[in-house]
Formats: C-alpha cells, structure tokens, sequence
C-alpha cells in the first residue's frame, strides 16, 4: 500500500512538468516559431498486470492520466476486490468522475472489445500472452490506435524504478507541432 502511494504522489508531481520537460521550442531557419507540445491521447484501455494487484493497477493507470487521458482499466477475475475497492477512493477523491473506469473480467473476453472499440484511442497490455499480443495487435492497427506492451507485472519489476519513469508517460501523449511567425 505504501509503494502505491508513493507511486502515485510521484506520478502526480509530473502532471505540471511533464509538457516543459518533454516539449520543445524547434529551430527552424525560416521566421518562424516552432513550438512541440505534447497533449494528451483520450481513451486509453489498460490491462492491469496479474500480479501485484494495488501496486499494478497504480502503476499502470498513473501515466495514462498524468497527461490528462481517461484510462480503463481492464482488471482480470484473479484480483478484482482491490481494484474496486481503489475505484471507492477514487470516487471520493478529488479526480473526476469518469476518468478512471474499472472493468472486471477475464482479458480473453475483453482485448476484442477493447481493441476494436473505435472510441479507444490507446491500449496498454501489461505481461501480454502470445495470443492477446496478436489480437490486440492486429485490432489497433485496423482501428488506428497506438497500443503499448510492458513485460514484468510481478510485485518485484512493479518495485524497481524501471516500473516509474517519466518515458512510462511517452506512449500515451500526442506531439502537436505549431508554427508562428515572427515580426507579422
């Protein structure tokens, strides 16, 4: 419980520093600005590793919405009361409704869904098998959306530092690139 909190206090503090930290002024050789800034994606499902159910469920969604993304969040049958019970602090927090969803289920049932639901706009699959890499694979590539695959959602790759990173926010933000003249 403790690693969760602190993995979401860190994860929180990025919400303001994120776009200075990862945008961009561009040079350019004309007169203009060039300015590179990263926005948020919208929809994201996420399928929640297996194990470490708190510490997973938090590591998984913190980076989805530090960039300002609704998540979904896909929660295997093994675990699901810490899951629900981690919606009913939510939902008494200060996050909006709607911004965190929690499906439970079984993750055969869902990847089709999920990955050909054409209001998704990301997915990210935590310890994919062979089979739900293909699928959700071929489903975002014909429905145009990004999806993301992380390995390692055992307890002991949740605690390392390879599991809280800011490059875990990258895949769920869109780099919008404006030009503005100079001297006009």
């Amino acid at each position: 419980v403790r690693a969760a909190v602190d993995r979401l206090v860190w994860y929180a503090g990025w919400t303001d520093k994120f776009s200075q930290v990862f945008g961009a002024v561009n040079p350019v050789a004309t007169s203009h600005f060039n300015f590179t800034t990263p926005e948020s994606m919208g929809v994201v499902g996420v399928f929640v590793p297996r194990q470490a159910p708190l510490l997973g469920l938090v590591t998984s969604i913190a980076p989805i919405l530090v960039p300002g993304n609704t998540a979904i969040a896909i929660v295997d049958t093994e675990a699901p009361t810490i899951a629900i019970e981690f919606a009913e602090v939510l939902a008494t927090s200060d996050l909006p409704g709607g911004v965190v969803n929690i499906l439970t289920g079984t993750r055969d049932e869902l990847t089709g869904h999920v990955g050909k639901h054409m209001d998704v706009d990301g997915i990210a699959c935590y310890d994919p098998s062979d089979t739900e890499r293909k699928g959700l694979g071929t489903d975002g590539a014909e429905t145009v959306k990004r999806v993301h695959f992380f390995e390692g959602g055992d307890v002991d790759h949740m605690v390392n530092d390879d599991a809280q990173s800011p490059y875990r926010i990258l895949p769920f933000v869109e780099f919008k690139t404006a030009w503005h003249p100079i001297g006009v």
